[in-house]
């Protein structure tokens, strides 16, 4: 027998599994399926006895334990066809590395998808495309619209970004863990997977489907399934079929750790988002269900959806002690709940959930705040771009203190004109667009003063008097500042009203409707992250780390800061481009640069005068129970990658974008002009960072003490 790399960890799983008393009337019916649509005897990828080993039927029995026969017969039919595709695709294109053959393959799928369910569909050649074809015809009669638009979405996520996992084949490169989690997010399938359950309990209400809490509870599903995926198949997929898109490799790799500390570590981070989960279930979902006055309907429809989801997780968990396709041989035996009794059963193990996983949930809550911690440690930065800065600086620092003082900003108790000058708001706008217009840098040295304001407003007025009901109101009026097609605005009761009144109405002057409601949606993310820092920090909780990479993007105003730095170039390029994984990850990789770069340079501002929770360097602290400088090089290093991450899309895979749209030498220059806005946006911000007095210990010693004014700026009344 082969050895196993490592032991597999003792999981956190607090649901019972169960089992569709449908098992079998599925089993039959995937088989006979299977073989209708030309996937076993002379496909080359299946025989009979691979179908049987892997069982699909009780994956799904498992995974949805309450839809009558006929779903579950139909669900387990998609899940065969997943499994097949996985299997077909590495066959085909990835051994072969054949990513042109992949590429037309992958494009053809989607036309087996179409909204309209009358549109007609082209014939299929291969078994994948058989099975699609069948299963869409049969699925989409009794799903809403909405939930059409969302699974197609999702499954040509899972088809497409095959080919990112096939390029990193070809380059053998292992991704970074925040590019490997978004990725797998959507080369696993679990948010197709989070579709399926809909399908087999009940849809979410379209209101509510795109909120923060619904796309939480959908990615927390997603990456504990893959991580547990990912553990159970690593003998498999790394040293049978040469993968590299493993969790346990990529933080193998990240940590230069062995592969048994890498496994316990990609458990730690499941337990985390599995605790993320319940926290979201359980806190954030009832107020969403309030704030937008669900029908009772609606509400069971969600709890419906969530029980489902950990059904899920379960029985998917109980599938992969059982079934051929997975080492799980020595999975580790504890002493289960009373009641059935199996394989799988050992992860209900009370004693053993509360040993391995209440001493990092209990952790989480415990920090204490306003350590002193001294002057923030700076490492030596990777950064390979040289800064450029406007050469109207000098002139736009007057003129941006006039302003504040004109909108009332100054006048309020929470920032003076020392504070400001502090920041320097100027010098950031000057090094993200060195070639602005005198005009255009006032505009953007506003934004950022006013975004800069924004996010020290809500904790000073809002956290110290815990008053997250208020905080919510000023995010809704904030919202009404900013009117997309001729709505009436608001009449501004304060200098942050009155800010963001003035910034829209210049510059949105000459935008259309959509492009102001993109605008708009790009504060109104970063306005509501500001709550979302408000509720932990009233919990006195630290976020997961996931969570709080993800949501730091929006805390950090990184959407409107990038508008930003765009300002005045018109897209010459097709939307879809933009939507593009490759032109998103180089995004995003840019983004986390610069956040954990500011979350570096404010580590003592944040911990020792603030009392803050939100900060990368105090997560990492938190989650592996390590020290500042120790956590400060896990987050160096995670910088580092980034920036290389950056580096490597914008050479390696942006050009494969280019011609895979077609794009004409016009819109290159295009993108190659964005993507010199982004190293200048990414060089600019470390300038202004070191520069700055905001951060340094002697100004902050001299000013960063918590304090209230002695009234609270002017609050909207209800009503």
């Amino acid at each position: 027998m082969t050895q196993q790399p490592f032991e597999l960890p003792h999981f956190y799983m607090p649901y019972p599994a169960r089992l569709n008393p449908h098992v079998d009337e599925a089993r039959a019916h995937s088989t006979a399926w299977a073989r209708e649509m030309g996937m076993l005897e002379g496909s080359g990828i299946w025989e009979q006895s691979d179908l049987d080993a892997h069982d699909y039927g009780l994956l799904c029995a498992y995974t949805h334990p309450d839809c009558d026969g006929p779903a579950l017969s139909l669900i387990t039919d998609w899940y065969v066809w997943v499994f097949f595709f996985d299997d077909h695709f590495l066959e085909i294109f990835k051994r072969t590395q054949d990513r042109a053959g992949g590429k037309a393959y992958l494009d053809r799928l989607p036309l087996f998808m179409p909204m309209d369910p009358s549109t007609p569909m082209p014939e299929p050649q291969n078994p994948v495309e058989a099975g699609l074809a069948d299963l869409w015809t049969r699925t989409v009669p009794s799903m809403s619209a909405g939930w059409r638009r969302r699974f197609a979405v999702a499954t040509e996520h899972l088809l497409n970004e095959s080919l990112w996992e096939l390029s990193n084949i070809n380059e053998g490169r292992i991704a970074n863990p925040v590019e490997y989690i978004e990725m797998r997010r959507k080369v696993g399938g679990a948010p197709w997977s989070a579709g399926l359950v809909e399908y087999a309990t009940a849809e979410v209400p379209a209101a509510v489907a795109g909120s923060r809490p619904l796309r939480v509870l959908m990615e927390t599903f997603s990456d504990a399934v893959h991580l547990r995926n990912d553990l159970f198949s690593y003998q498999r997929e790394v040293e049978d079929e040469g993968e590299l898109s493993n969790g346990v490799l990529v933080l193998e790799t990240f940590f230069d750790c062995t592969t048994q500390e890498a496994a316990d570590t990609v458990n730690d981070v499941l337990t985390s988002r599995l605790h993320q989960f319940e926290h979201t279930a359980f806190t954030e979902v009832p107020a969403l269900a309030l704030e937008n006055g669900l029908t009772p309907d609606e509400v069971t429809a969600v709890a419906t959806y969530t029980q489902g989801l950990q059904d899920w997780q379960s029985g998917g968990h109980e599938w992969h002690m059982r079934s051929s396709r997975y080492m799980n041989a020595r999975a580790r035996p504890t002493k289960p709940w009373q009641g059935p009794t199996g394989p799988g059963i050992a992860a209900c193990d009370v004693g053993a959930l509360l040993a391995s996983a209440g001493a990092e949930r209990l952790r989480a809550y415990t920090h204490v705040p306003y350590q002193k911690v001294g002057p923030s440690l700076l490492p030596d930065f990777h950064m390979p771009f040289q800064v450029e800065l406007s050469p109207h600086l000098a002139e736009a620092r007057p003129r941006l203190t006039e302003w504040a003082h004109r909108m009332g900003i100054l006048e309020e108790g929470v920032w003076d004109e020392d504070k400001l000058a502090a920041c320097d708001l100027p010098l950031c706008a000057a090094g993200l667009d060195p070639d602005a217009t005198p005009e255009a840098l006032d505009l953007s040295s506003q934004w950022l003063a006013w975004g800069t304001y924004g996010d020290d407003y809500y904790p000073l007025v809002f956290g110290h008097r815990r008053d997250l009901a208020a905080a919510r109101l000023t995010t809704r009026r904030l919202s009404d500042c900013m009117p997309v097609d001729g709505e009436e605005t608001v009449v501004p009761a304060n200098g942050m009203e009155r800010g963001l009144v003035d910034l829209w109405r210049r510059t949105t002057a000459e935008m259309t409707p959509d492009q102001r409601r993109t605008l708009k949606g790009a504060v109104d993310v970063m306005t509501e992250s500001w709550v979302w820092e408000l509720s932990n920090q009233l919990q006195n909780r630290i976020p997961d780390p996931v969570d709080y990479l993800e949501m730091r993007r929006s805390t950090f105003g990184s959407d409107l800061t990038l508008s930003l730095c765009r300002m005045g170039h018109g897209p010459a390029v097709p939307p879809e481009v933009y939507r593009s994984g490759p032109v998103r990850s180089l995004e995003n990789a840019a983004i986390d640069y610069a956040c954990l770069l500011n979350d570096v340079f404010s580590y003592q501002k944040e911990i020792e005068y603030e009392g803050e929770i939100h900060n990368a360097i105090l997560v990492v602290q938190n989650f592996f129970g390590i020290d500042y400088p120790t956590a400060l090089g896990v987050v160096h290093d995670l910088m580092t990658q980034r920036m290389q991450q950056f580096e490597h899309v914008a050479e390696h895979e942006l050009p494969i974008v280019y011609d895979d749209f077609g794009l004409s030498e016009k819109s290159r220059e295009v993108m190659r002009s964005y993507v010199s806005d982004l190293r200048n946006w990414m060089a600019g911000i470390l300038n202004w960072h070191r520069e700055v007095d905001r951060y340094k210990a002697d100004y902050l010693a001299r000013r960063a003490h918590g304090f209230l004014p002695e009234r609270p700026p002017a609050l909207p009344l209800v009503g």
